[in-house]
């Protein structure tokens, strides 16, 4: 396979085409896509995230979204998991430690190697229980970590996963935080069976343990510092990327509808209506990937959510008891589709959704 240089080459729709073809196949099984991110791989999606120095093409962020826009539609649950590498290779790219650099990101960028990210329960509720879950004690060369990372994407399968833990002073926690690139062969690293999930199971994420692993420093990526997360490059979360991921699967139900529309009158108004709404939300997207804050990433994303949600039911609704059986696209789009519902879901997003659904405020 030729490698894509542009979210209009060619190569991403024969790309795309290979992806679609492997999803529900997927779904069913639950097994890791090592194929589907193969052909990534081959392709060059990787190349698309990082600098030449490091064999990347650098693309920028309007050309990232449209790449990832033309993947969710294809396949979301190898698209989720491209994100959370790209994550891991941006957090990577963006420390100061040039020896790190040169030793992780050449694989990374060719898809020789593959990296994740266990980072989230630095930005949940669970920043606030009182011990935290994965904390870090100096040592004279490094760190050792204690706890554990409840979602990690595709740990097993990794050799490089980026961690943020807190910070412990005599014991107790502290307000700094680091962030490690943590190798998967270190002792003291286990990784549970991940659990069966609604949807997305090919992902396998789930939790890792960290039992007293000691980390050299040399994989210091930032801290230690208050708010570790906001360092760096990548120190988004949550952001417009995750949108993008939305609007990839409501395409894919939307084309689904407008095919079922073209044989069925009463569904034209609908799929219509729907496209519309698709289309200016997409502009956004992209306005706000060139830096035009035409809305805020939280307004982009609530928005995402109820499009998400809406249109892949209209694709259920219009496929009628045929889109409920296991194996059919729809009825995985609309378990996909609850995923936004809960994967890096701002607060305000969350409560706007609950409110939408009982009726009260102006959700």
């Amino acid at each position: 396979m030729q490698r894509i240089t542009t979210p209009d080459d060619p190569v991403l729709r024969d790309l795309c085409e290979a992806l679609r073809s492997r999803s529900g196949e997927l779904d069913r099984t639950g097994q890791w896509p090592a194929e589907q991110l193969r052909l990534c791989g081959e392709a060059g999606v990787y190349e698309w995230f990082l600098a030449p120095e490091w064999g990347g093409q650098d693309w920028n962020e309007e050309q990232v979204v449209r790449g990832y826009l033309a993947l969710s539609e294809a396949c979301l649950a190898t698209t989720f998991i491209i994100t959370q590498r790209t994550g891991a290779c941006r957090r990577i790219a963006g420390c100061n430690h040039q020896p790190l650099k040169e030793r992780l990101l050449p694989d990374l960028v060719s898809g020789a190697a593959f990296a994740t990210v266990g980072i989230s329960h630095l930005t949940t509720s669970r920043r606030h229980l009182a011990r935290p879950i994965l904390t870090s004690e100096p040592t004279a060369d490094g760190f050792v970590l204690d706890g554990f990372v409840p979602w990690v994407t595709g740990a097993q399968h990794a050799q490089t996963i980026v961690v943020g833990a807190t910070m412990l002073n005599n014991g107790e926690p502290t307000a700094d935080q680091i962030l490690l690139a943590v190798p998967t062969d270190l002792p003291g690293l286990e990784f549970p069976p991940p659990e069966q999930l609604v949807a997305l199971s090919a992902s396998q994420t789930g939790e890792v343990r960290f039992n007293r692993a000691s980390v050299s420093d040399e994989f210091l990526l930032a801290g230690p510092v208050e708010n570790v997360m906001a360092t760096g490059i990548g120190g988004r979360t949550g952001g417009h990327e995750t949108s993008a991921l939305a609007l990839g699967l409501s395409a894919a139900a939307l084309d689904y509808l407008r095919q079922e529309a073209g044989k069925r009158n009463d569904l034209v108004q609908a799929a219509e209506a729907l496209a519309v709404e698709h289309a200016e939300l997409k502009g956004d997207l992209l306005a706000i990937a060139r830096g035009d804050q035409v809305c805020t990433n939280e307004s982009l994303r609530g928005r995402a959510n109820s499009l998400v949600l809406r249109s892949t039911e209209a694709a259920l609704t219009a496929a009628k008891g045929t889109g409920f059986v296991a194996s059919h696209s729809v009825g995985r789009w609309c378990r996909e589709a609850l995923f936004f519902l809960v994967w890096s879901c701002p607060q305000p997003v969350a409560s706007a959704h609950l409110c939408a659904l009982a009726g009260i405020g102006d959700a």
